[in-house]
Order: structure tokens, then C-alpha cells, then sequence
């Protein structure tokens, strides 16, 4: 094969590879533009998803931030369908919501589900649908330990504890809680319960002494629900939406704005994926360590 011809194919792929390399990055800004996506552009109703274990409260909070800032979006729809979860990041939420609430129409819409850390997040919204089936409420919070003591037991293992307190060391597996220790845990789940009562309250504007009466972890349905005002009406996603259009004062259909992609690192990704191998390991080998939950 001549030189020209060999010249002729290497400069071929090159410029073959430049515009892969050039149709790959205009894919990737089209994937993952920071740009709204709805069913219509202008000014509208932002929507914003809580759906599963409430366990990091990032992604909630930079869509929420994002429509707080838009003077496009004149209201927010938040669906939630979460079972609860880890209270910090549920109390982080909230706060987000009560912020957002302040300033523009919070119109929270229940899926099939929205109890504990769920409706904690709920609770300070402008108006709160439900469908009547909807499972809500369970305002209580828990912590859950396992006792491995008799299984270590038979199969040969035991543990040594060098601890700086008494307590350094209370709810591992290897020991029964003593008495000190429970009344310790008990004392925690009391004062975040209290935390849970008061921001119900709070947010819904009722009597703390009203919220504290159904305070116990009872689930409800929907119906029941608004009969006790922890719900506003029955609906929908769509009466919802409609909802907070009519609150912000927008005639006929309101148009719906979705948040922006969250942009992606694939450095920090394959990060992620490798902690979270390793802490996988690591959480079967010795538990997830103290967690207290809306759930």
C-alpha cells in the first residue's frame, strides 16, 4: 500500500473520530441539559418527585432551590410516595418546603403512599391532596437493633469493647441493652419525636396537643386523614397541578415544568459505584451503625 493511501485512511478515522467525539458531546448536552423540560415552556407549575426511602435529601433540595429562583415557575406541585425515612435528611426537607412555601404555592400531591419522614415532608405545604387510599400519617420515629449475642454464641465468635463511656458502645449486636442504655434511646426517640409533633403542628396549624393525640405511628387512609386536617382535599396528581395553577393565579391550564437533569460527573460516578460496593461489604460485615428513622 502507497504512503498517499495510508495517509488517506489514518487522516479518514481521525476525522471520523473527531466528529464521534463532537456527536457524542452534542448528545450529552442534549441528555443532560440543564434547561426545564415540561409539556409546555413559559410560566407554570414546577413539579418536584420524593418517591422511594427517604435517605439523602440533595436532589430534593437543589429542584426545590432551582424553582425558588425561577420567576417562571409561579408554583411548585411536590408528589410524594415514600414510606419515610432517616430523619435528618426528612427535617432537612421540610425545612426546604416551609422556605419554598414562604414565597411561592406549595400544593403537595400523595401517591399511594406518603407516612412518616413522607408526611413530615408534607407538612408545611400550602394545601396537601390526597387520593382516599392513600397511606399517610404514622407520625412516630423508631430505632431498630439486632442481638446477635446467641448466634456469635454458637458459632465460636466472640468480642472485646474498649470503650470511653458506658454508653460509647450501647446497641451493638454483640450485647443486650442494659437498662441505662434503653432509657437512653428512649430519651433520643422522645425528643425527636416531639421535633415530628411540633412540625406537624406547625405546618398544618393545629394545636400541638390535637397532633400529639394521633401521634402514636397509627397509619390512616387519605379520607381519614383530612377528616383529622392532616390532609386538605382528595385528588389527584392532575387536581394538584390544576390547584396550585389556580393559586398562582394562572388562567386555564397551567403548563408543567420539569426540573433540570442533575448534570453528570462519570469521575465522581464510578467513584460512587466503587464506595458503595466496598461499603456494601461493609455494612453486611458489621451493620449500618445507629439510625433513626421516620418509618
Amino acid at each position: 500500500m502507497s504512503a498517499k493511501k495510508i495517509l488517506v485512511i489514518v487522516g479518514a478515522c481521525f476525522a471520523g473520530l473527531i466528529l464521534l467525539f463532537l456527536g457524542s458531546i452534542a448528545l450529552s448536552t442534549l441528555i443532560f441539559s440543564d434547561k426545564e423540560k415540561g409539556f409546555a415552556s413559559g410560566p407554570g407549575v414546577g413539579l418536584v418527585e420524593v418517591k422511594g426511602m427517604i435517605v439523602d435529601s440533595t436532589e430534593a433540595i437543589r429542584q426545590l432551590r432551582h424553582f425558588a429562583k425561577k420567576d417562571s415557575v409561579k408554583a411548585v406541585v411536590l408528589r410524594i410516595d415514600s414510606p419515610g425515612g432517616v430523619v435528618g435528611p426528612s427535617q432537612e426537607i421540610y425545612e426546604e418546603v416551609r422556605k419554598l412555601a414562604a414565597t411561592k404555592k406549595v400544593v403537595v400531591s400523595m401517591g399511594s403512599l406518603a407516612a412518616s419522614g413522607g408526611y413530615y415532608i408534607a407538612a408545611p405545604a400550602s394545601v396537601i391532596y390526597a387520593n382516599p387510599g392513600t397511606i399517610t400519617a404514622s407520625i412516630g420515629v423508631l430505632i431498630k437493633f439486632s442481638n446477635l449475642e446467641g448466634l456469635f454464641g454458637k458459632l465460636g465468635v466472640s468480642s472485646t469493647t474498649i470503650k470511653t463511656g458506658s454508653f460509647k458502645d450501647a446497641g451493638a449486636p454483640d450485647r443486650p441493652l442494659s437498662p441505662e442504655d434503653r432509657a437512653m434511646f428512649q430519651a433520643l426517640i422522645d425528643s425527636t419525636h416531639e421535633q415530628f409533633v411540633k412540625a406537624v403542628a406547625e405546618g398544618r396549624k393545629l394545636p400541638v396537643d390535637e397532633v400529639r393525640r394521633i401521634a402514636d405511628g397509627r397509619v390512616l387512609s387519605g379520607e381519614q386523614a383530612r377528616a383529622l386536617k392532616l390532609v386538605d382535599k382528595l385528588g389527584n396528581l392532575p387536581d394538584a397541578v390544576e390547584e396550585a395553577g389556580r393559586l398562582a393565579g394562572i388562567s386555564g391550564e397551567p403548563a408543567l415544568i420539569l426540573p433540570p437533569k442533575k448534570k453528570v460527573n462519570y469521575l465522581e460516578l464510578l467513584a460512587e459505584g466503587a464506595e458503595e460496593k466496598f461499603n456494601g461489604v461493609l455494612n453486611k460485615a458489621v451493620g449500618r451503625g445507629l439510625q433513626v428513622t421516620y418509618e
